[in-house]
């Protein structure tokens, strides 16, 4: 049950992304001081779906005890199955005014591969987004929770998937762009992409989504399952030998930590206008755990926050100082490791504490 309190600020977030972000953008002059630009709203719905990977991040590692440094390829499928529906979209008014797509036409090829057999339905389009990254880590956690792979062995493996990953996309022959992989989108469901409106409307499905799963997430952890989960994190041989499996239930979380992924994937590629490999790399599934450890995990907002202030931080030293971005991005997980383990929602917990404890003396 979420407190009085988190129900307030479920209810505060949900008027920002449906009423105020919207009337800001769309309603408020663009001379005003009030006006939230394009790019504002642009970049907090990228943000937004960063934060559904933190907050997946947050279920596997904060609850459950297992890290993952693969999680960016759940993400890239996701987004990846997107791209191919917008590619489709594109139709005729592509470089090569063909068919198929213009990397296909560039690289000769005569008709479209297998896979993009349903890349023209968008309802096949939302079942691949849950399905594939879904399946993949279905197989995957499976074979690796049943032989027992856990700690440093499982991080690696992970990240060796998404690496193999990342090298197949990579490949042309593939038919997924290779290293440029998709762009140039220009409708989706008939309706231009680069429009204010559709560009709100997306923002506001990305914060809709992020709500959810913030409920979901909460229910999930304040439930049964959620505690036999954390027993798991705490001590799992115990718990094999009060009559459960494990095995089950880390299967059941991670692969709805997948299709979380996937989800925030598919709601990303057309916001930002491109998906390509680069996604798939290790560097970007560990920077999805540096979002949960520097906003506290195991707290599930704090992911949330974590997401926000580093990408956030990232933005604005990209521009003001780009070769110094990933030296301050490693200083600061180091720094979040030695003395906040907790987060910054843990720091922010411990200042409320002291504050009640002075108010009470």
């Amino acid at each position: 049950m979420l407190s009085f309190t988190a129900w307030g600020g479920v209810l505060a977030a949900l008027v920002a992304v449906v009423v105020l972000a919207p009337v800001l953008n769309l309603a408020v002059p663009q001379d005003s001081a009030l006006h939230l630009s394009d790019y504002a709203i642009g970049l907090a719905g990228k943000i937004m779906c960063y934060a559904i990977c933190a907050l997946a991040m947050d279920l596997i590692w904060g609850y459950t005890g297992i890290l993952s440094l693969g999680h960016g390829v759940f993400f890239a499928l996701g987004g990846y199955a997107m791209g191919m529906y917008l590619m489709r979209q594109i139709g005729r008014d592509g470089n090569y005014q063909s068919d198929l797509p213009d990397f296909m036409v560039f690289l000769d090829w005569k008709s479209l591969p297998w896979h993009w057999a349903a890349s023209d339905s968008f309802a096949a389009t939302l079942l691949l987004v849950v399905l594939v990254p879904g399946l993949l880590a279905f197989v995957f956690g499976f074979f690796a929770f049943r032989s027992r792979i856990k700690g440093v062995y499982f991080s690696i493996i992970t990240q060796a998937m998404t690496y193999a990953a990342m090298l197949l996309f990579f490949r042309n022959e593939t038919g997924f762009g290779g290293n440029n992989g998709f762009t140039d989108f220009k409708r989706i469901l008939g309706h231009p992409i680069a429009t204010p409106s559709m560009r709100m409307t997306l923002f506001v499905l990305s914060g809709l989504a992020l709500i959810g799963f913030f409920l979901l997430s909460r229910w999930l952890v304040g439930s049964k399952f959620g505690r036999v989960l954390q027993a798991i994190r705490d001590a799992e041989s115990r718990v094999m030998f009060t009559g459960y499996d494990p095995l089950r239930y880390k299967l059941c979380i991670w692969v709805i930590s997948a299709v979380m992924c996937g989800i925030a994937g598919a709601l990303y590629v057309p916001q930002v206008g491109i998906i390509n490999p680069g996604e798939m790399s290790p560097a970007a599934s560990i920077e999805i755990a540096v979002w949960a450890a520097v906003g506290g995990r195991g707290t599930l907002v704090g992911p949330i926050v974590g997401a926000f202030f580093v990408n956030g931080a990232k933005s604005w030293f990209t521009q003001a100082f780009p070769e110094f971005w990933l030296y301050f991005l490693g200083a600061l997980f180091i720094a979040v490791t030695l003395f906040l383990p907790q987060g910054i929602v843990g720091l922010a917990r411990r200042f409320q504490r002291g504050s009640k404890g002075e108010v009470k003396a």
